[in-house]
């Protein structure tokens, strides 16, 4: 399987670069979630980063040059399925 060097920012996680499995389409997940174990012994605490494109910057017309993560704080697992026929605010 082919990996990508992914980079980290926000969180435990900042300015780290990871290699992330890329999937079918060649891409890294949408969300990456990174368990971390509880010293006490309880349910480990989930990191949540969420896949945003990289900024290019300068070139008006430039084709896309790779991914990085952001992490999200609130850490909600996701937003479940979005159906077209559903109203906005469900799900």
């Amino acid at each position: 399987m082919k990996s990508e060097n992914t980079s980290f920012v926000g969180g435990p996680l900042d300015g780290r670069v990871l290699p992330v499995l890329l999937g079918i389409t060649g891409h890294p997940p949408k969300v990456y979630r990174v368990p971390v174990p509880d010293a006490a012994g309880g349910p480990p605490t989930v990191l949540v980063y969420r896949r945003v494109p990289v900024e290019t910057g300068g070139r008006a017309l430039s084709l896309h040059r790779g991914w990085r993560y952001e992490f999200d704080p609130e850490g909600k697992a996701g937003r479940g399925l979005r159906w077209p026929w559903s109203k906005p605010g469900q799900g």
